[in-house]
């Protein structure tokens, strides 16, 4: 998470909402990272978790399927990115802080269900508020700086 938080810092350097995240391989090495690109890229799609998702698919022998990767995320994922989690068949989401507005998780939908499993992925694995204080803090800091300059 740690590698994902520094993510989430250099997307706040650029401007960008300061959302990082790490993809590890079953084996434990570092497959990507990747933090927000929306506003650089001009791409509504350009989240932390899609840009790891998109760098590593093909890098492993498995192809498109991330099976018994692990994915760390300092924000709970919102659906467009929990659709590609389930599509891509990560195998475990380590995330951080709730995202109250959008999240996937539960804070504003529920896509990572156990009592309704994904027909195509039922077995992923869930962890949350890992480092959730750090994850948040950067998100709060982020919008109130973003406010105090009218933005």
């Amino acid at each position: 998470m740690l590698q994902a938080i520094e993510q989430a810092k250099l997307a706040y350097a650029h401007g960008e909402v300061p959302v990082g995240a790490v993809l590890v391989s079953p084996n434990g090495d570092v497959v990507s990272r990747a933090y927000n690109r929306t506003e650089a890229d001009g791409d509504p799609t350009s989240h932390a978790e899609l840009n790891v998702i998109r760098q590593a698919t093909g890098g492993l022998s498995g192809g498109w399927r991330l099976l018994d990767c692990t994915l760390y995320v300092t924000l709970e994922p919102c659906p467009m990115c929990a659709g590609a989690i389930l599509q891509s068949r990560v195998g475990t989401v380590v995330y951080g802080a709730r995202n109250t507005l959008l999240g996937a998780d539960g804070s504003w939908i529920r896509m990572f269900d156990r009592e309704r499993p994904h027909p195509f992925h039922p077995d992923v694995r869930v962890v949350r508020g890992v480092r959730e204080e750090a994850c948040g803090n950067l998100m709060k800091d982020f919008f109130r700086r973003r406010r105090a300059r009218g933005a």
